[in-house]
This record gives structure tokens, sequence and C-alpha cells, in this order.
């Protein structure tokens, strides 16, 4: 798995822990980086520290987003896992400019494989495809 990779499982877990605790991602980010010294070291990335920048900075557009591409399905219905990747692989498609549209789609279906369902993956897929097409039109 690349450091991105790692950066992007650690992004989503933050993101996870937050949608269910109803707490800000960036406040739970600062109180899980544990310096890089002894067994308990859990140092945050820099990528998800960007990450997690990003899509708090842009959440309300983000979930503007999902709300009108993820056709029959409310934010508030959607899996929390489903809706953080979503979250995250939104904000890569729109305001990441150093990675490719197919590059967060790939890494947001693996994410999905691994920790949800396949139906879920075929889901995401399809939102994320809408949203990499119509980018260009979407205000940053």
């Amino acid at each position: 798995m690349s450091t991105r990779s790692k950066a992007r499982k650690q992004t989503l877990d933050l993101l996870y822990e937050s949608d269910i605790r109803g707490s800000s991602a960036a406040d739970l980010m600062v109180l899980r980086d544990i310096p890089d010294e002894g067994p308990d070291a859990r140092p945050i990335r820099d990528f998800t520290k960007a990450l997690i920048g990003g899509i708090t900075e842009n959440r309300r557009k983000i979930d503007e987003l999902i709300a009108t591409y993820a056709q029959g399905w409310d934010m508030d219905r959607l899996p929390a896992v489903d809706r953080n990747i979503l979250r995250l692989a939104i904000y890569e498609i729109i305001w990441s400019d150093d990675v490719e549209d197919a590059v967060a789609i790939d890494e947001a279906l693996n994410l999905a494989r691994d920790l949800s369902t396949d139906e879920s993956a075929g889901y995401i897929h399809g939102v994320l495809g809408r949203i990499s097409t119509i980018k260009a039109s979407i205000a940053r």
C-alpha cells in the first residue's frame, strides 16, 4: 500500500469517527496525532492533514454534491463509511490538482471494497464518475 493510500485510509478513519461522534474531523486529528516516538506513536501523515483541512474547508459544497448526485439516497441514509469515502474522493476530484480523477476514483473504490460492500463500490463509482465528468462546471 502506497504512502498516499495509507494517508487516505487514515483520513477516512478520522472522517468516519467524526461523523459517528458528531464532532470535527480537524479536532479529532489534533487529538489523534501522537508524536513519532515510542510504541504508542501514531503520527498523522502530512497528506492526511492536507486532506482533512481541504475536506473541512469545503464540506458544505462536498455534501451538496453528494446530496445532488447520490440519486435515490438521502445523506442521512447513506452508510457512514460510504458517505465519507464520497467526501474524500469528491474533495480530491474537485480540489486536488495533483491527483488525477482516475486515481481518486480508484482509491475510493479500493476503500469501498475493503470496508463496505460490492454494491457500495458500484454505487460510489457511479456517483464519482458523474462528478468527474461535470467538475469543470462546479464552482470551487
